[in-house]
């Protein structure tokens, strides 16, 4: 069944050797550049990805950063502009106080002048009628007077 031939085993020994020669010459060569080569790639690919994932961990930071800043300058300003806004209602009631207190100072201001001048005009009625009653009063004497002459010079006569 199997029998062992010299010539043939040598003969495939020489054919392996060749193949083994011929394939390191050209084909093993090239398999190996292209393996580390492409070995390299996945090292470099795999250096790029971590580096990406440390700056977008980095970003992330900063882009927190910057929004709680943001946040913190935000309510700093709406805590401005409260502040603004109460002061400026503050101003604007003192304001209307002052002004409702001149209108009111002026209008008693102007009360007083009025009572003062219808106290006045009601002196001068009053004395004009003073007078005009004293003047009646006076030209019923006289004439009474110049009547009760008349009546006693008539008598004498």
């Amino acid at each position: 069944m199997l029998d062992i031939n010299p010539g043939l085993i040598i003969w495939t020994i020489i054919t392996f050797i060749l193949l083994v020669v011929v394939l390191g010459k050209f084909a093993w060569k090239p398999l190996l550049h292209a393996l580390e080569s492409r070995e390299k790639e996945i090292a470099d690919a795999l250096r790029a990805a971590e580096q990406a994932k440390k700056d977008t961990e980095r970003l992330m930071q900063e882009n927190k950063a910057v929004m709680e800043k943001a946040n913190s300058e935000t309510a700093r300003l709406i805590a401005e502009g409260r502040a603004m806004a109460e002061q400026v209602k503050h101003d604007i009631v003192a304001k209307a106080n002052e002004s409702a207190k001149k209108m009111l100072d002026q209008a008693k201001d102007e009360i007083t002048r009025e009572k003062e001048a219808a106290v006045q005009q009601l002196r001068n009625e009053v004395a004009d009628l003073a007078v005009s009653a004293a003047e009646k009063v006076l030209d019923e004497s006289l004439d009474g007077a110049k009547n009760d002459r008349q009546s006693t010079t008539a008598n004498a006569e």
